[in-house]
């Protein structure tokens, strides 16, 4: 653990030597960062595919392409990012003066990735880092060791690790980097994990970004295009066998429309990875064994509506609706991150806002329903960290738009310019006119009679 230490020194003093400041040096890091992922793209895919079973389409969706397009994207507009940004000042009290924003880098920052998305979501923070003018350390998930050893080999064949660096290992290597003095954090994990990042960030006073989960819900209304709301709803929630912060966690159907909706939930699964998902090569399985008990003890509760089945020797659980279901029973106290999908139903919307607005402020919110009223009721009664009308999962993959939670969700956001702005310090600086004084600013019992009449 000694080791973990003198890493980190390292990359402060490579920090120091102001290497990183530059505008060409950070493109320089993206080309190559774009150049590496694109050569090693084989490895990749393969290793998603041993750790999580994911499908080359998948993979190269939610963890491969997705890099590719936030690269280019903020090439194409870093250099505005990092320009000073002059700013207004008051007539009354700064006449003379001019006052600006410099965006600075915070120094050396902490990566701590999940296993979910194992290696789309170790790189994307890294990004945000090296576009702002950041050293970084990653953490990779020791539950996926297969990427954690392709981001390893990759990171280590472009960049000095006194730049940037993958350090392996388990709870314990998590512990030790806590305890280093970094100058930012950014967390993506569990609520209960991401508490105790944030209190060890606490002792530091070091910033951090937390990008959590939660219990997202998704809301049928009686006036959803139900085939289609069924259809986005099941590529939500079997994405990646529901192992996704942002999946659709349980459902509120309008009463209505709830046996259309599970008949076309059906046919749309059907569609994907046909009678049986759980014998299907590219439908994705449940990342350890200890997680697969975990939700295989969820189907006891209520009643299955639709799926069920499962696999213990593959780890793969079918998508699975369950009915019948209460706020107390286990599967309503925890996020759940596979693919099983609790229902419930309503007859007024009264019922949706104050049930959701009951619990923590999920990371997710989905609504299905033409009425721009609606729409509206819940964009405006509801908190969430973000989230779509009429479709699921798609808000994450825009660079144009931040993403993060909010409350017990996360703290912070990135993607885009916000993940320029989650590893950059905000600087303000006035710069003050020496043609006059102001004189008014000084003690005096003359001045005192102006500032009364001005400052009012």
């Amino acid at each position: 653990m000694n080791g973990i230490h003198e890493i980190v020194q390292r990359q402060k003093d490579y920090y120091s030597s102001g290497a990183t400041r530059r505008l060409e040096f950070r493109l320089e890091q993206l080309r190559l960062l774009r150049e590496g992922i694109v050569r090693r793209k084989p490895e990749i895919l393969e290793a998603v595919r041993i750790d999580l079973n994911k499908s080359e389409q998948e993979a190269i969706m939610t963890e491969y392409g997705i890099l590719l397009e936030e690269i280019d994207f903020i090439k194409k507009r870093l250099k505005g990012w990092m320009k000073r940004k002059r700013v207004k000042t008051s007539l009354k009290t700064h006449i003379g003066s001019k006052g600006y924003i410099v965006a600075e880098p915070y120094g050396t920052a902490l990566i701590i990735a999940p296993w979910n998305y194992p290696f789309q979501l170790a790189l994307s923070p890294l990004l945000g880092a090296i576009a702002a003018g950041n050293t970084a350390v990653i953490k990779p998930s020791e539950l996926t060791p297969h990427v954690s050893a392709v981001l390893n080999s990759l990171i280590g064949e472009l960049y000095d690790p006194a730049y940037i660096t993958v350090v392996e290992g388990a709870v314990e290597t998590s512990q030790e980097l806590l305890r280093q003095p970094f100058d930012k954090i950014f967390f993506t994990g569990s609520v209960a994990v991401g508490k105790v990042v944030m209190k060890a960030a606490a002792e530091q006073l070091t910033p951090l970004t937390l990008e959590l989960g939660g219990k997202s819900p998704c809301i049928i209304h009686q006036d959803a295009h139900v085939k289609l709301a069924a259809k986005r709803v099941a590529f939500g929630k079997v994405t990646n066998a529901g192992q996704t912060c942002i999946a659709p966690d349980y459902l509120l159907v309008h009463e209505g429309v709830r046996d259309a909706f599970v008949e076309e939930y059906a046919k749309a699964i059907k569609s994907f990875y046909g009678k049986e998902p759980v014998e299907h090569p590219d439908y994705g399985r449940i990342v350890s064994p200890k997680h697969f008990e975990r939700l295989q003890a969820f189907l006891q509760t209520g009643s299955i509506v639709l799926g069920g089945e499962v696999r213990e020797e593959s780890l793969k659980i079918a998508p699975t609706i369950l009915e019948e279901i209460s706020w107390e029973d286990p599967v309503m106290q925890e996020e759940i991150f596979g693919p099983i999908l609790p229902m419930m139903t309503y007859q007024h919307l009264d019922e949706v806002v104050h049930m959701v607005n009951a619990r923590p402020k999920p990371l997710a919110l989905y609504l299905f329903t033409e009425n721009k009223m609606v729409q509206e009721r819940i964009i405006e009664q509801i908190s969430f960290g973000g989230g779509c009308i009429n479709d699921t999962l798609m808000h994450v993959a825009t660079p144009h738009l931040p993403f993060g939670g909010v409350g017990e969700s996360g703290m912070g956001s990135y993607h885009g310019e916000s993940s320029f702005a989650a590893f950059s310090h905000m600087k303000s600086v006035l710069k003050q006119t020496n043609k006059f004084d102001i004189k008014m600013k000084y003690p005096s019992k003359n001045n005192l009679k102006i500032i009364r009449k001005v400052m009012k």
